[in-house]
């Protein structure tokens, strides 16, 4: 599915090949027979919005909606397991499932990166792609939302990848879910991350905490709810 390709060039950090790709990705938009009309026209217009900037300004947009805080990381498995140790287990299965597909990560991206896994959906046989865009459909719906509540043109890659999955999610009704969940990327929430972990830091230094164990707690409280639950199986 090349329109999966498009969608995570279009999701990666802006980088000036982006530019230089722009008639070979509105080719494939414009010929896409997956992609309803009024997605191809909203890809169109997420292009020429994006590409009429200059590229400095939109890496920083880019790094300051990604970038800040847990609620839009493009790391999936951040939705879903946070700092646990699952999630270790589940980048060393993710990864075994990219290898029995016959690819290899060459790229300093994280193998949850949203980008890097459409990149291998897009190698995989349609059926089977839209089953992997089932499977983080969730997920999807909430990056959606919050986006949405940020006002972000970066929505709509989200809405078409549901659309592209035939996911019966609607990401209207998470937003309304996510109304009043505090946001992680104000200045005030994000002062009072780095406070934390700086108390946490010093205070229990001396009961043979390392460094590294105080990073990885950082964020446990600061804004909540920042997680999805994935156990009511209702991805499908």
């Amino acid at each position: 599915m090349k329109e999966l390709i498009v969608i995570s060039r279009l999701l990666e950090y802006p980088a000036a090949d982006l530019v230089e790709n722009r008639q070979e990705i509105t080719a494939v938009i414009g010929q896409s027979s997956r992609l309803a009309v009024a997605d191809i026209a909203q890809l169109q217009t997420f292009l020429d919005g994006l590409l009429t900037r200059d590229l400095l300004d939109i890496q920083a947009d880019y790094s300051e909606l990604f970038d800040r805080g847990r609620a839009t990381s493009l790391l999936l498995f951040e939705h879903v397991h946070g700092e646990s140790r699952d999630r270790g287990q589940a980048m060393v299965d993710l990864l075994d499932q990219y290898r029995r597909a016959g690819l290899e990560l060459d790229t300093l991206e994280l193998p949850d990166h949203l980008p890097v896994y459409l990149e291998y959906l897009a190698q995989l046989p349609e059926q089977d792609a839209r089953s992997g865009l089932q499977d983080i459909a969730p997920i999807l719906a909430l990056l959606s939302a919050r986006l949405h509540q940020r006002e972000s043109q970066y929505a709509v890659l989200l809405d078409i990848l549901l659309s592209l999955a035939d996911s019966k999610l609607d990401s209207e009704q998470v937003q309304q879910q996510i109304a009043d969940e505090a946001r992680d990327d104000t200045p005030a929430a994000l002062d009072a991350v780095w406070e934390e972990e700086q108390v946490k830091f010093f205070a229990e230094q001396g009961c043979g905490d390392s460094p590294v164990s105080a990073h990885q707690r950082r964020f446990a409280g600061a804004v909540a709810p920042q997680y999805l639950n994935l156990t009511d199986g209702g991805q499908r």
